[in-house]
């Protein structure tokens, strides 16, 4: 508490100093640290060889870091006695992973440049390299965030969308920060790669609706495979491929969706929806123009912004100790 109150004193009493938006570009470290994106590059490429799955770990955190309060690594920092932060909400607990990831490639880049590369850019560069080492496309990144001074669960569990959601609620969210329905589609194929938990998906296999049923949309054999992996009463965190090449970031997850074998009934109603399904059938014909469309919308997302007062965090779980000098540094 003694730490929020210098805070608001600080901003209080120095009115000239004030949030705003930072301007994003390419290359951003290129004299202050030339070395940032390929260190990170490297810490991403050794987890992956250790746990292939931690690419898609890696890149759902610019998701579910940018939607809340834009992307400031507020996802990263953990509960203190005075904040309640994101990494327990609903969406998050239990499901996000490779934190410590981010951590290595923290830990990495401070060697190199101490106090100088946010914890909100090398969310967005690991999410970049997860993609283009995966086998899917590559793009130049926008940096130059700065990290947030607390985190909200509130503000998450308001904000970020159910397994259960349908493509209506996803839609009108991703409009809420002016994403259109195209990139929706575009970004909901970051399920090409990854897995995903029986806890999500067991409404549809039992009970979808309340109609005491299965999905009707799921292809039958599919269903077969998913009762077998979640049963009834089984255990929830038991996971299954988000689709059928799930270590490789391809244009399968399109296809898969066009067979009713969506794993999360948020993907399948993305092929059930006629304003998204245009979209789905255009990725599973054209794999370029899933990834041309994922890219932009990576970068749309990435540009995302609160506009609130930072820091450049030594550590990605805990603001830095109170020095003002350091406090604003990127303004």
């Amino acid at each position: 508490m003694m730490h929020i109150t210098l805070v608001i004193f600080f901003l209080l009493n120095l009115g000239a100093i004030q949030a705003e938006i930072v301007e994003l570009r390419p290359g951003f470290y290129s004299e202050t640290c030339p070395e940032a994106e390929d260190i990170v590059r490297g810490v991403i490429k050794r987890n992956m060889e250790r746990e292939p799955r931690s690419a898609a770990s890696v890149m759902r955190l610019q998701f579910h870091d940018c939607f809340v309060n834009g992307c400031d690594a507020s996802l990263l920092l953990d509960d203190t006695p005075e904040m309640l932060g994101e990494k327990l909400c609903l969406s998050n607990i239990n499901s996000l992973r490779s934190y410590e990831v981010v951590d290595e490639a923290k830990e990495a880049v401070e060697m190199a440049c101490p106090g100088v590369v946010s914890c909100a850019d090398i969310i967005i560069m690991a999410a970049r390299d997860a993609v283009v080492l995966s086998g899917g496309p590559n793009w130049e990144v926008k940096l130059g965030r700065i990290d947030s001074l607390t985190a909200s669960q509130e503000d998450a569990d308001n904000i970020m969308p159910s397994p259960r959601a349908d493509a209506t609620t996803l839609i009108d969210l991703f409009s809420k920060f002016n994403l259109s329905v195209k990139d929706l589609v575009a970004l909901s194929g970051s399920h090409s790669i990854g897995q995903g938990r029986c806890f999500s998906i067991v409404f549809r296999l039992y009970n979808q609706s309340g109609t005491g049923r299965p999905d009707p949309t799921i292809e039958p054999k599919f269903r077969e495979k998913l009762d077998k992996l979640c049963p009834l009463g089984g255990d929830g965190n038991v996971t299954g491929d988000l689709d059928a090449t799930p270590q490789v970031f391809d244009n399968q997850y399109f296809k898969d969706l066009v067979n009713g074998r969506g794993f999360l009934n948020s993907d399948e109603t993305l092929f059930t929806n006629p304003e998204t399904r245009g979209y789905v059938v255009q990725y599973r014909r054209n794999e370029s123009a899933f990834f041309e469309a994922f890219v932009e919308g990576m970068i749309k997302m990435g540009d995302l912004q609160s506009g609130r007062p930072g820091e450049i965090r030594r550590n990605c779980r805990v603001v830095n100790s109170w020095e003002p000098a350091k406090l604003f540094a990127s303004y």
